[in-house]
């Protein structure tokens, strides 16, 4: 979906007058100004990979929720952008994955607007700006064709961010023992990849935030993708994605209509959940198509943030 008819490119600019939080009047979520944090400081891995200069671009095709959306490419240096609750502090925290087929980010639709509609629940929300393009599965235009990163740069980009929301915990007011991801589309397949790949560091251990756990306590994937590449079988999991009965509990949802990312990304990876036995939750809409993220529609499908805050009650990681 990424880069599909581009207004502008350029670095965006912000209104400085903006109120954060949740605009009734036009029913949306409102991007917050916020710092960002780089992720690596001292070292960070296959540093010289991504090339060009980072670029912001306003899309409108397609229109979401009938505005433009944002979508940034050529990210070397990750960072992570931190929303704290505006609600009472519920103690959790969820990392946000952005989708963009791993050639760029949907970093309002499917990243700032989520996590200020996290904080508006009592969430600490974190952005995770994740190297791209080519850090995870990628679709190349030349062969026309699925392609494996040369190095997996999401996923070592994840798992130091799980780390460094744990070594942060206490100063950052989160609960360590209730830190989650959520992720839609290529940011889904992201989700899926850090709810299996968690027991070592794909990368050399530099401080002491990378000694933290980099498993999830609990995992949100929205219309994931790359879910049935290197499978023989109709109904298949990846293989890169080696379910077992530890794996995080996870909540699943897609629109039946979705032309990108079609249905059967999540159910064979429900399925492959549901037969190991871990926790799952898999909600399907007849409508919604692809990158809906909060913004308000006539569609039911927008009552997805509803069924997620409930969903966090009943596997206790808010109360009652």
């Amino acid at each position: 979906m990424f880069l599909l008819g581009i207004l502008c490119i350029g670095v965006i600019s912000c209104n400085q007058n903006q109120q954060n939080g949740y605009d009734k009047k036009s029913n949306q979520y409102l991007t917050a100004l916020q710092k960002e944090i780089p992720i690596w400081t001292k070292f960070m891995p296959d540093s010289g990979i991504i090339k060009g200069i980072e670029t912001t671009a306003k899309i409108s095709k397609p229109l979401v929720g009938g505005r433009y959306w944002t979508g940034i490419t050529n990210v070397s240096n990750p960072r992570i952008t931190i929303y704290p609750p505006k609600a009472k502090n519920t103690g959790v925290a969820v990392v946000v994955f952005p989708g963009g087929g791993y050639r760029g980010l949907a970093i309002d639709i499917e990243g700032s607007e989520i996590c200020e509609w996290l904080a508006s629940i009592g969430i600490t929300g974190i952005l995770l700006k994740y190297r791209v393009p080519k850090s995870g599965p990628y679709w190349d235009s030349t062969c026309n064709c699925q392609k494996d990163p040369v190095k997996p740069l999401a996923l070592q980009d994840a798992q130091r961010t799980l780390g460094l929301v744990r070594f942060h915990a206490k100063e950052w007011n989160i609960d360590p023992n209730k830190v989650g991801v959520i992720g839609f589309s290529a940011g889904g397949h992201l989700v899926a990849n850090i709810s299996t790949h968690y027991k070592e560091r794909i990368y050399p251990i530099t401080d002491s935030a990378d000694k933290e756990s980099c498993k999830p306590n609990f995992a949100i994937a929205l219309y994931p993708g790359h879910m049935r590449e290197h499978t023989t079988k109709e109904y298949d999991l990846n293989p890169t994605i080696p379910i077992d009965s530890n794996t995080p509990p996870t909540f699943l949802l897609q629109a039946g209509n979705d032309p990108v990312d079609d249905i059967e990304e999540s159910l064979v990876y429900y399925m492959a959940l549901n037969k190991a036995g871990v926790p799952t939750e898999y909600h399907i809409y007849a409508d919604g198509k692809h990158a809906f993220g909060v913004r308000k529609t006539n569609l039911p499908i927008n009552n997805w943030i509803q069924l997620v805050e409930t969903w966090l009650h009943t596997i206790h990681m808010i109360a009652k």
